[in-house]
């Protein structure tokens, strides 16, 4: 008989994160390629687990076609040598691509019709642009159903400072400016490097090298660099180059599990899950998603904002991130919050980052047996937020000194 369950993270694994484009490191490689890297990483790290006990492979994308389509998680599976008993599929909800993935499993394992499963997430912007295989329909303008505006990112980040006047540009380019320094030195502490799966690449020369780590980072960035940056999205705006993700390929795997599963492979996971929840806003101003979404998790954990001791929060734009620390009196340069830096550093593939949040978070839940809640969050295209809710197995109860 299926028993309700637990679920755990057991453990993620990602790619490095490349730059979009054809100075890119990631321009003459697969799309799928990338995901099969981070899967057969993920697997090769985990050998307790046996490949034909994995009950099923969820991958997402935002745009699911050429490389990035077929459904990807039954392809990849196949292409990552996996028994071809093992099935899979394809999920979408743009940003929170991953994050889906992992909660759609989860929600598999929780009723007890999955012991173990894979969930991640692929996106290749290099190869598909955001919205380029896209024909929205002309309703959504022509019936006032959505602004033209809602369709890009930064227009709507944007609104969050008109909404907002508080929230100020000095605010969101320091909060940029503190990303990069955040994951230099999480990088020069070699916070990183273990969960990375190094990609084997080929330059446009045809020359092999090997990535090793995320290609975007400007660790020297200072405000007076932000200060005179273009707005692009608006005539004396206030979102820049500095203060928003930049365009990224990258992929990222996790593999979950439920109680008995852990029990009988001797399994040492690294989170267990407390809560999930999504939000709908309106997608004229898609970046404060999370704040509904974060609520309603916590809602959901019987928590409240105060029980969470660490954040990783999808650095999408620095406004949207500083408008959720807002709403829930969190400051600007809390040490709780993306402590090792975050997307606006590290670089966001769309649907593949959910993921890297909460690998991050696993890694930080290992160092701090005194925090016992974190939650991995973020905003989604069309006017959509995404949180989860851990609980860390190493808490121990005893304040840090």
């Amino acid at each position: 008989m299926a028993e309700i369950s637990d679920v755990f993270f057991v453990d993620g694994m990602r790619t490095p994160f490349g730059r979009a484009g054809e100075k890119g490191m990631y321009f003459n490689t697969r799309s799928d390629d990338l995901a099969v890297k981070a899967t057969i990483g993920l697997m090769e790290r985990n050998p307790d687990v046996p490949a034909d006990r994995i009950d099923d492979v969820a991958i997402a994308a935002t745009s699911q076609t050429g490389d990035q389509g077929l459904t990807l998680g039954r392809s990849v599976a196949i292409l990552a040598g996996l028994p071809q008993s093992v099935p899979g599929f394809a999920i979408d909800r743009m940003c929170a691509g991953a994050m889906t993935s992992v909660t759609t499993m989860a929600g598999s394992i929780g009723v007890g019709m999955y012991d173990l499963a894979l969930a991640g997430g692929v996106e290749h912007m290099g190869r598909h642009p955001i919205g380029s295989n896209a024909d929205p329909n002309p309703r959504f303008v022509a019936e006032k159903m959505v602004d033209p505006g809602a369709l890009n990112m930064g227009v709507t980040a944007e609104r969050i400072f008109d909404r907002y006047p508080h929230l100020t540009k000095e605010r969101s380019d320091r909060f940029g400016m503190l990303s990069q320094h955040k994951a230099q030195a999480a990088y020069d502490a070699g916070k990183f490097q273990s969960d990375l799966v190094p990609v084997a690449i080929k330059d446009a020369d045809g020359a092999w090298g090997l990535a090793t780590e995320d290609e975007g980072r400007r660790p020297q960035t200072t405000m007076e660099d932000l200060a005179a940056l273009k707005t692009p999205f608006r005539p004396h705006g206030r979102v820049t180059a500095g203060t928003s993700s930049p365009l990224t390929d990258g992929a990222t795997m996790s593999l979950l599990a439920g109680g008995s599963a852990v029990k009988e492979l001797g399994l040492a996971p690294k989170m267990r899950m407390v809560s999930f929840a999504f939000a709908g806003v309106q997608p004229e101003i898609m970046g404060i998603g999370p704040i509904p979404s974060t609520e309603k998790a916590l809602r959901k954990a019987g928590l409240t904002i105060d029980d969470i001791g660490l954040f990783e929060l999808n650095e999408a734009f620095a406004i949207q991130v500083i408008s959720l620390l807002d709403h829930f009196g969190i400051a600007d340069d809390d040490p709780r919050v993306n402590q090792w830096g975050g997307a606006i550093a590290l670089g966001h593939p769309l649907a593949a980052s959910g993921v890297r949040l909460m690998i991050q978070l696993a890694a930080q839940f290992a160092e701090r047996p005194d925090v016992r809640y974190g939650l991995t969050a973020m905003c989604v295209g069309l006017g959509q937020g995404g949180s989860v809710i851990w609980e860390n197995p190493h808490y121990d109860g005893k304040k840090r000194k």
